[in-house]
């Protein structure tokens, strides 16, 4: 039930922007970034039961974490960088937007560096 009521939320948001947007522009790009502040504060709340998930999905990875806190870095990584690259792109900023997910790309590819390093090692000791 959530979605449906952040999907009303959202056609909501766009339609009054879409009414300040003829007289005063600014206007409608502030309603659209509170409603993205709205809806990404909700799944913000919706964490605290995906964590308790991730709990049991550790058990499975491994007793030391470090795959399992490289997971949480890559997909805080890439919402973040959504998030803040749909914003610039409907401000109209979208070069902007593209550097972001540049950022974000080049990012979780240093993050997911020690996991393609333990899967070389692997490879060299079965190869070795």
């Amino acid at each position: 039930m959530d979605i449906l009521k952040i999907g009303i939320l959202g056609i909501v948001g766009v339609m009054l922007a879409l009414q300040f947007r003829s007289n005063k522009p600014e206007y409608g790009l502030y309603i659209g970034f509170a409603v993205s502040l709205l809806i990404f504060s909700f799944a913000v709340s919706g964490l605290t039961a995906l964590f308790g998930r991730m709990g049991v999905l550790e058990k499975y990875i491994g007793s030391n974490g470090t795959y399992f806190s490289i997971l949480l870095k890559v997909t805080g990584i890439t919402y973040i960088c959504e998030f803040c690259s749909g914003i610039c792109r409907d401000a109209g900023y979208a070069s902007i937007a593209g550097q972001i997910e540049i950022f974000g790309k080049l990012s979780i590819l240093a993050a997911g560096m020690p996991i393609l390093l333990a899967i070389i090692e692997s490879i060299q000791e079965i190869a070795g």
